[in-house]
């Protein structure tokens, strides 16, 4: 596919998969949803991203946000939930170079409803009523910046997502493959297709309140997600499906190498099971990427013990509010 064509067809796809600018696609309405769609609106506005509050972002994190009245109480709030307000310039490396989609503009009291879609679907703030992902153009964004790292410096293996919902995130890495002419690598789609797991609160304490099977909408059916990459033309063979929990499908699993994993497991438990069976089988040069690693805590902690344990000390990037990232460097 020529880059010209590349450029549109993916930036066309995420528009798509994210159903950005759709009116009255979320569906976790209420002021609260508002407030924080507020929050990243007016930052950005200002150039300014909210992400997790790790060594490299607190090296440039704001004391407070200028020409915002209050702007140094938010900051405060905000480090009690490990976030940081950043510049965005500081996250142009993960990127794609020319992806040209527009900055948000002011806000306007008659386009509420549209500017409330575009904020929630540039940061995935909520879960959408329709869409194939809830990530988010930013984390998306980052998807294609890592795979297209790999993709030009040759890194081998595969690409997983350990908690693919409808699927809307691998679709995306099976499209980058087509686009970029990739005939050998795989797309794993490791999920339960029944939601999450029951907290295990002896075993994982940091589960003890996050008990996701309360909300059925979390449960996609395998066939329901295979449709899915049907409709984009993008199911074939090279899409491997790995039903089951993930202590009981992902240390078995026949992937050999594996070029860049992506964890949205919500859960302590989900998450080191993912990183303990997957991690080993990285690739120097690949990515691991974590998508609830600045909004849940227990996320965060599996992350950090995890690193901790292997003597990981690869530094974690940030793509946005809990959106992170490290490239592994050292066997």
């Amino acid at each position: 596919m020529e880059p010209a064509a590349r450029r549109a067809y993916l930036d066309l796809l995420k528009q798509v998969l994210t159903r950005a600018f759709v009116l009255g696609e979320g569906s976790s309405g209420g002021r609260r949803r508002r407030l924080v769609a507020l929050v990243m609106q007016l930052l950005a506005e200002r150039g300014l991203v909210v992400v997790p509050a790790v060594p490299s972002t607190r090296r440039r994190a704001l004391r407070r946000v200028p020409g915002l009245l209050g702007g140094a109480i938010l900051v405060r709030l905000l480090d009690r939930k490990r976030l940081a307000v950043v510049p965005g310039s500081d996250l142009d490396r993960i990127a794609p170079p020319g992806n040209g989609r527009p900055r948000p503009g002011p806000l306007r009291p008659r386009s509420w409803d549209r500017w409330l879609a575009r904020t929630e679907r540039e940061f995935g703030l909520d879960w959408p009523e329709h869409a194939e992902t809830m990530v988010g153009l930013r984390r998306l964004d980052n998807v294609e910046r890592c795979i297209a790292d790999v993709l030009e410096r040759g890194v081998p293996g595969d690409l997983v997502e350990a908690g693919a919902w409808r699927g809307g995130t691998t679709i995306f890495m099976r499209a980058m493959l087509a686009a970029h002419g990739d005939r050998d690598r795989r797309v794993w789609v490791a999920d339960s297709f029944q939601g999450l797991p029951a907290p295990n609160a002896e075993a994982f304490p940091a589960d003890a309140r996050l008990d996701y099977t309360r909300y059925p909408e979390l449960a996609v059916g395998v066939e329901r997600v295979k449709a899915n990459f049907a409709r984009y033309g993008l199911l074939d063979d090279r899409v491997r499906f790995l039903p089951g929990w993930f202590r009981d499908t992902l240390r078995t699993a026949p992937i050999e190498r594996i070029a860049l994993m992506r964890l949205d497991g919500d859960l302590y438990e989900s998450t080191i099971d993912a990183l303990d069976a997957l991690y080993p089988r990285l690739a120097v040069g690949g990515y691991c990427l974590i998508d609830d690693y600045g909004a849940l805590a227990a996320c965060r902690q599996a992350v950090d013990d995890f690193r901790a344990s292997q003597g990981i000390s690869e530094e974690i990037q940030t793509v946005d509010w809990t959106g992170a990232f490290w490239r592994r460097e050292r066997a």
